[in-house]
């Protein structure tokens, strides 16, 4: 059987029909590239933004990572929230009627609405001024002293780091209270001016500087009742920095090591009897049962003589009643500027009627003076409570630690 084969011509019909065919027929489009998501979605941060701005905004990421928790302190609070941060001082001086609020809004982000009455501050900051020595341990231990323009009294600086950059002249010294030099601090143009607050417009800087238009945190540490307390403000300057992770290790460092000998102390047998101050004018201001004094005495191992009081702050006594009660007491401390038991029998010699007097149980907190009087206890000693605590136990237990040297306290000579 033979195929039959399609003539010539008739292929060439086929063809010709095929190509008029695919001539009519719609053109394909040409593949369209997926779109690049990571060039227009922001990611989520593994750790806080230390420095600049970010660049592109997701309302659902959190770029604050690192978040603070507060385990002592009682003045203050923060709130987090994806993009900004709330803090709250809640006790900004003795008897205050008001509080004062801050957005903390990372920078590049919108600022949140429904906080008509709070400053507004975009962090991380990149400069700042202090108002009190108490702020400047801070800055070391956060490993963020770049961040420091200026101080408002040079004079009773101990910090070594800060001490430094004064006497190469890269800080500018504003004055304190209401004598600040706004025009100064104006000129330096500070991301934020931390400060403090009394209460009293003589006294307070923040009124003239809020006036000016400048960003002002209100740090009131000196209101704790507890060493912990105070020291733990280091993670409200972290805040503004978002330094979290750093004030946290920092801080537990801390407050491990100080617990750790708290407890020590706990384990005595016998604590010995103590009493603080001495007289101003016709008061003795002896600290409250309840004030950051008295809880160091007591993890320290001493039966303080007014621990049954319920102040947090001082109590005014005169000389009669102190001595009713303290004249036996086996320790006398924190005799303002004395050095040695002949001036407190200069300045009244009543004052050598009591024991610790005459057996020389005598102890100041004035050991590390610079040359204007500035007392690094009231600056190092308020940022390592465990060392001044360590000092107490050493001189209520010196068997406790025995190889330890006191630090912020001498004993009188």
């Amino acid at each position: 059987m033979h195929c039959k084969h399609p003539s010539r011509s008739f292929l060439l019909f086929i063809v010709a029909g095929a190509l008029m065919m695919a001539a009519c027929a719609p053109i394909a489009a040409p593949p369209v590239a997926e779109p690049n998501v990571s060039a227009v979605v922001a990611e989520a941060p593994v750790h806080s933004v230390k420095e600049g701005c970010i660049s592109t905004f997701d309302p659902t990421i959190d770029y604050f990572p690192e978040k603070l928790t507060i385990e002592y302190s009682e003045g203050w609070a923060i709130e987090y929230f994806n993009h900004y941060k709330v803090i709250t001082v809640l006790n900004p001086w003795r008897n205050a009627e008001e509080r004062f609020q801050y957005v903390l809004v990372q920078c590049g982000t919108p600022i949140p609405e429904g906080y008509d009455n709070a400053q507004v501050v975009e962090v991380p900051i990149d400069s700042i001024i202090t108002m009190s020595t108490t702020q400047l341990p801070h800055l070391v231990k956060l490993g963020r002293l770049d961040a420091l323009i200026g101080h408002d009294d040079f004079a009773y600086v101990n910090t070594p780091e800060v001490r430094a950059l004064i006497d190469a002249g890269k800080l500018i010294e504003v004055g304190g209270g209401a004598d600040v030099n706004v025009e100064l601090v104006l000129d330096a143009n500070p991301d934020l001016v931390m400060t403090y607050g009394v209460g009293n417009p003589q006294w307070d800087a923040h009124p003239k500087l809020l006036e000016a238009g400048l960003k002002v945190a209100l740090n009131s540490e000196y209101m704790e009742t507890s060493p912990l307390g105070r020291v733990e403000w280091i993670k409200f300057t972290a805040a503004f920095l978002n330094e979290e992770a750093q004030a946290t290790l920092v801080f537990r460092e801390i407050a491990d090591r100080y617990n750790a000998m708290s407890a020590l102390a706990k384990t005595v047998e016998i604590r010995p009897t103590v009493f603080t101050g001495l007289l101003r004018g016709d008061a003795w201001s002896m600290p409250g049962g309840r004030s950051y004094v008295a809880r160091y005495l007591e993890d320290a191992g001493a039966a303080y003589l007014w621990a049954d009081d319920e102040s947090t702050g001082s109590i005014p006594l005169d000389f009669e009643t102190v001595f009713e009660r303290a004249a036996d007491a086996d320790f006398w401390l924190n005799t303002g500027s004395w050095i040695s038991r002949a001036e407190a029998a200069a300045a009244d010699e009543r004052y050598t009627q009591f024991r610790a007097y005459q057996t020389g149980a005598m102890y100041n907190n004035n050991a590390r003076l610079n040359e204007n009087g500035g007392n690094d206890y009231w600056e190092g000693g308020l940022a390592n409570p465990d060392v001044v605590l360590a000092d107490l136990i050493k001189i209520f237990h010196p068997e406790l630690l025995p190889d330890h040297e006191l630090v912020y306290y001498r004993k009188l000579d």
